[in-house]
C-alpha cells in the first residue's frame, strides 16, 4: 500500500483525466483564437486587394485626370504589395490548420469525456486513459 503523500505519488486516474481534459480545452481555445485571427487577416487581405483593384481600374478608366491617375497608381502599387504579403504570411493555410487542430482537440475531449462518463471513478485506470487517447490520436492520422 502506498502512502497518501510523498515522492512517487501522482494523481489518481480520475484527476489525471480531468487535468488532461482541461489542457485539451485550453488547446482548443488557443486554436479557436488563432483561427479567428488568421481568418480575419486572410479576409482583410483579400477584401483590400479587391477594393484597391476595383478603385484603380475605375480611376484609370477616367480620362484627363492626372491627380486621379496618381491615386490609381498608388492603389495598383498597394495591390502588388498585398499580393506579395499574402503568400508570405499564408493566413489561409494557417486558418485551415487551426480548424483541423480545433477538430482534433474536440475529438480528444469527446473521447476523454466519454471514458470518464462511462467508467466509475474508482474503476478508471491509466491504461484506459492511455488507450483512449492513443486510439483518438491514431484514428486521426
Amino acid at each position: 500500500m502506498q502512502p497518501d503523500n510523498g515522492p512517487g505519488v501522482g494523481p489518481s486516474p480520475g484527476e489525471a483525466a480531468a487535468f488532461l481534459l482541461d489542457k485539451i480545452r485550453q488547446g482548443n481555445g488557443y486554436a479557436r483564437g488563432k483561427k479567428k485571427r488568421f481568418a480575419r487577416s486572410a479576409s482583410a487581405t483579400k477584401v483590400a486587394t479587391l477594393v484597391l483593384s476595383a478603385v484603380s481600374t475605375v480611376i484609370l478608366g477616367l480620362q484627363n485626370l492626372n491627380a486621379w491617375a496618381g491615386l490609381a497608381l498608388a492603389c495598383v502599387a498597394l495591390v502588388t504589395l498585398l499580393g506579395a504579403v499574402e503568400p508570405f504570411f499564408d493566413w489561409r493555410s494557417r486558418w485551415v490548420l487551426m480548424e483541423e487542430a480545433q477538430y482534433r482537440f474536440q475529438r480528444l475531449a469527446d473521447d476523454l469525456e466519454y471514458l470518464m462518463a462511462s467508467t466509475a471513478a474508482d474503476e478508471l485506470t491509466f491504461d484506459q486513459l492511455s488507450l483512449a487517447l492513443s486510439r483518438s490520436v491514431l484514428s486521426e492520422g
